[in-house]
């Protein structure tokens, strides 16, 4: 994003957006009603915080919101990132397919970088371990057939704290 339009939107953002982001960016509240918490944490109504939440996301102040799971703590600790060379053109279409599966958290395209790097398809693989999460692999080059030319697994070796922009 150019700097032009990162100061169109912060300008976009009142005082109140602002409280929202800082009131939310650490993630939602853990209750029945997180916007409602919100709201009373801030002297509003809900109605509003959903209201201007979701024109923030509208407009692209705020990409997304979401749940991040901790894996680890699910017991999900052979977490790899499968990394696929398929077809530039058929790329989004078994991407989709990938990230269908239950085991597969997200899947994306990235850039060839030949000829150090041909994989142009990415999938976050959780498995208890690194046998299921090979296991699971084996299931995705399955479904490829022949239009899976080559892969490998990156296994994480530490877990970095998921993180978006933090408005202080």
């Amino acid at each position: 994003m150019d700097s032009d339009s990162t100061s169109d939107q912060s300008r976009a953002l009142d005082q109140l957006d602002r409280q929202i982001v800082r009131a939310t960016q650490g993630g939602l509240p853990l209750v029945e009603r997180p916007y409602a918490e919100v709201a009373r944490r801030l002297g509003v109504s809900a109605d509003d915080v959903i209201r201007r939440m979701q024109r923030m996301l509208d407009s692209g102040i705020i990409r997304r919101i979401g749940a991040v799971p901790n894996h680890y703590t699910l017991g999900f600790r052979g977490n790899g990132m499968s990394v696929w060379d398929v077809d530039d053109a058929k790329a989004d279409e078994l991407g989709r397919k990938i990230g269908a599966f239950d085991f597969v958290s997200h899947a994306y395209r990235r850039p060839r970088y030949l000829p150090e790097w041909r994989y142009n398809l990415f999938a976050m693989v959780h498995g208890k371990d690194r046998d299921e999460v090979m296991e699971k692999v084996a299931l995705i080059a399955a479904m490829l057939g022949d239009q899976d030319r080559g892969h490998e697994v990156l296994f994480s070796t530490r877990i970095l704290k998921k993180t978006g922009l933090r408005i202080a």
